[in-house]
């Protein structure tokens, strides 16, 4: 294949750095906005229609979910650092083997899911003491969820190959479709059809199949070098050896972080049912206030893949100045916004007056540290990009997990109190951000991809 079929993510190598970050990053802070729909529309709709104790069912899953889904989101996340950095290099054909690799892995690990994820998910939220009113809504919710794993993980993997091809405009196409499917769809559930929590699952689910198809199609139909032929599904080695060892890491990095977060939620559980549906209604809002972090992220760790495959290392620098300054920025306006108007946006999802103060607490003892998480959050797809996932999974492992687990464990047999477990974040992001910079600052991050993989 020659050079005149290489997909338009090549721009991200030529041209304005700011002009090329802010246009990848819209569409994909858009998409993600739509994402966030999926986990907020069941616990806005369930809360405010069938109560707190239903909300609490659906917060109370949301660390469990996020363990079990986030090891295989952060493969995923590997396999696109192998693909952006294939396209910058001008490697047709490694793209076609990485693109058709990574799906292969993804069908792998949605089968795992599906089998065991609904076994084991319902007798875990009994180990993490979920709250006796909350557990059968709960139980219900997760199983359904795990059942329909499949079109969540192909959703994801679709989407990150046509990220790191830089088109970030058809999966924001269909993410809008199949969010407001979603949200009808738990409106006619729930309010028509009088289903309980179960059915807020049962619809995020037949959404996600709709926009997994919807991502596939466009694949199958691109003329681009990323597009997916169905007989060319395979495990390629030497690619699942690529995904394994950029996704590796990031995924054992979620993972971790993900096992602190259900120490954390089994801990938030001892203090009742309205804790955990004002938590859990925090969550979902933190889940919104980041997502222009969380965009910037993404689009970061494409641009740095890009660049350092095609040499471009002042660049890939200038790129990566531009991007921390940008969303420590855009972060700490959007923590203002957020301490101000806690009381408003948690009572979006409760009118219970105990839930909406634990959640009002949670948020003004967070929202204030975005900048420091946002930092933290740059810096770690700086490297990612970089192909140096291993340096955030350790600093995740160290301080996300290790280090939330040593300050609960020692804190709250002394000071039985939500504010420890609300503590417990910004003080584990701040540790993280000192580590991180620390190591970037280094700078031999830069030529990493002069090293050949094959």
């Amino acid at each position: 294949m020659d050079e005149k079929t290489l997909p338009k993510a090549g721009a991200m190598t030529v041209g304005s750095i700011s002009g090329s970050l802010v246009r990848f990053t819209l569409p994909l802070f858009i998409g993600n906005l739509f994402q966030q729909l999926y986990n907020t529309a069941d616990a806005l709709i369930v809360g405010n229609f069938l109560g707190s104790e239903a909300l609490a069912s659906v917060s109370s899953t949301g660390s469990l979910v996020f363990l079990i889904i986030s090891f295989f989101a952060g493969l995923s996340g590997g396999a696109s650092v192998a693909i952006s950095r294939y396209i910058g290099a001008r490697d047709s054909e490694k793209v076609e083997k990485a693109v058709h690799t990574h799906v292969a892995l993804s069908l792998l690990g949605a089968a795992i899911l599906t089998t065991f994820g609904s076994y084991i998910a319902p007798i875990a939220l009994r180990w993490m003491g979920t709250p006796a009113a909350a557990l059968p809504g709960a139980s219900e919710y997760i199983r359904i969820f795990f059942l329909g794993s499949l079109g969540t993980v192909l959703y994801n993997t679709f989407r990150s190959i046509m990220q790191a091809a830089g088109d970030g405009k058809n999966p924001l196409k269909y993410l809008i479709i199949c969010s407001v499917l979603n949200v009808v769809l738990d409106i006619l559930f729930i309010t028509v059809f009088h289903g309980g929590v179960g059915s807020a699952a049962f619809a995020t689910v037949l959404s996600q199949l709709v926009s997994a198809f919807l991502c596939g199609l466009r694949l199958i139909r691109t003329k681009e070098n990323y597009a997916l032929r169905i007989s060319r599904i395979r495990i390629h080695a030497q690619m699942a050896g690529l995904t394994i060892k950029y996704g590796f890491p990031s995924g054992m990095q979620n993972s971790v972080t993900a096992i602190s977060n259900v120490l954390i939620q089994a801990n938030i559980n001892t203090f009742g049912t309205m804790a955990v549906a004002g938590c859990g209604a925090y969550s979902k809002i933190e889940g919104f206030a980041f997502l222009p972090i969380t965009s910037f992220a993404i689009a970061l760790t494409t641009f740095v893949g890009q660049n350092l495959g095609a040499r471009e290392y002042d660049r890939a620098r200038k790129g990566a100045r531009f991007g921390m300054l940008t969303a420590t920025g855009l972060a700490q306006l959007v923590g203002i916004i957020g301490f101000l108007a806690a009381p408003f946006l948690i009572g979006l999802f409760t009118q219970e007056p105990e839930a909406i103060a634990f959640g009002v607490l949670k948020m003004r003892t967070c929202s204030l540290f975005y900048c420091v998480l946002a930092l933290s959050h740059t810096l770690a797809a700086i490297l990612r990009g970089a192909g140096k996932a291993v340096v955030p999974m350790v600093s995740m492992l160290l301080f996300w997990c290790v280090g939330r687990v040593i300050i609960i464990s020692l804190a709250m047999p002394v000071y039985h109190s939500i504010g420890v477990v609300n503590w417990v974040f910004p003080i584990t992001w701040c540790m993280t951000t000192a580590f991180l910079m620390v190591y970037f600052l280094r700078g031999d991050w830069v030529h990493s991809f002069e090293k050949k993989d094959a």
